[in-house]
């Protein structure tokens, strides 16, 4: 059995009325990569603060290679990467001297530093911009240079809080080479994120969370097989609406409407796409179920505020 790096028991924080995570418990192995999603307000990053010591949790423990949390906060985080949702990079200095900065952060020596910032910067795939300042770089290039920079103590366990926000596709897939090569070399990863693709693509299990609370958890494998009839159709345009209360959805296990898109979620879509093909107008679009609709399932398809 693979070793616990990060255990978390019954964590619950408040602020004022409102219980923003509420008895929170997840362990997080060697090698795995934990994926936290849900709406905003479901306390993803508060859980990644206590995760930190930078948020104190009100009940529950965390311990996290081998020691516990807030008393031996210091020596954890010497052994853990952080990248956060928003970049922390010094403006003034190149990019080598970001990570030569923060390397000294954890008390290394600078000759350490130094043989490392070259295989970081390959790493992040910048060695051309080693003198570059963050302002010089593009989205995609900052947020690979924040997880250089996070490797710089050579961390067994990263904390990543939406590490892709705001990256074009190609950005994104960048980023996503990159941390399975750190699953790849052995580092663990606790993952903050709102791309159900990029959930499914690195995690090797999931927490859903809502109003601070775990309402599942498992593979996204599994979780998609436990709440999700397996095939989905979607229909749109000309009368598409209106099939929502007609006899159709006898042949769906379930149907929901969003938009102008009703949405049919069958265990056997021949029937359903055989009947749906006889109307003009009308469009479908017939795939397998996925995170996304196991997302909206759990969650709901209301858009919340920040929180």
């Amino acid at each position: 059995m693979a070793e616990t790096l990060f255990d978390a028991r019954h964590l619950r924080k408040r602020y004022g009325s409102s219980t923003v995570v509420d008895d929170l418990s997840f362990r997080i192995a060697a090698g795995e990569c934990v994926g936290v999603i849900g709406p905003n307000g479901a306390g993803k990053t508060t859980t990644i603060r206590m995760g930190l010591g930078l948020t104190p949790p009100d009940e529950g423990t965390i311990e996290a290679l081998g020691m516990s949390m807030p008393r031996d906060a210091l020596a954890i985080k010497a052994g853990l990467g952080v990248v956060s949702q928003f970049d922390s990079l010094d403006p003034e200095f190149s990019c080598a001297e970001n990570l030569l900065v923060y390397g000294r952060y954890f008390g290394l020596p600078d000759a350490v530093i130094r043989e490392r910032i070259p295989r970081l910067l390959a790493f992040a795939a910048l060695s051309h911009k080693a003198d570059a300042r963050p302002g010089e770089l593009s989205g995609g290039m900052r947020r690979r240079l924040s997880l250089a920079r996070a490797l710089v103590n050579d961390p067994r366990l990263l904390l990543l809080d939406e590490p892709t926000t705001g990256l074009d596709p190609q950005a994104r897939h960048l980023m996503w080479e990159r941390l399975q090569l750190l699953l790849q070399q052995g580092k663990s990863i606790l993952l903050t994120t709102h791309f159900m693709d990029e959930a499914e693509r690195l995690c090797s299990r999931l927490l859903v969370l809502d109003h601070g609370r775990k309402i599942a958890e498992g593979t996204p494998r599994e979780l998609i097989a436990q709440h999700l009839e397996p095939d989905v159709v979607e229909a749109y345009g000309a009368g598409a609406l209106a099939l929502a209360a007609s006899p159709l959805k006898a042949l769906a296990g379930r149907v929901e409407v969003s938009g102008d898109t009703v949405f049919f979620y069958t265990q056997e879509a021949g029937p359903l796409l055989q009947a749906l093909g006889s109307r003009p107008g009308l469009r479908t679009l017939h795939r397998p179920a996925n995170l996304e609709d196991l997302f909206l399932k759990l969650t709901g398809r209301q858009i919340r505020e920040d929180a």
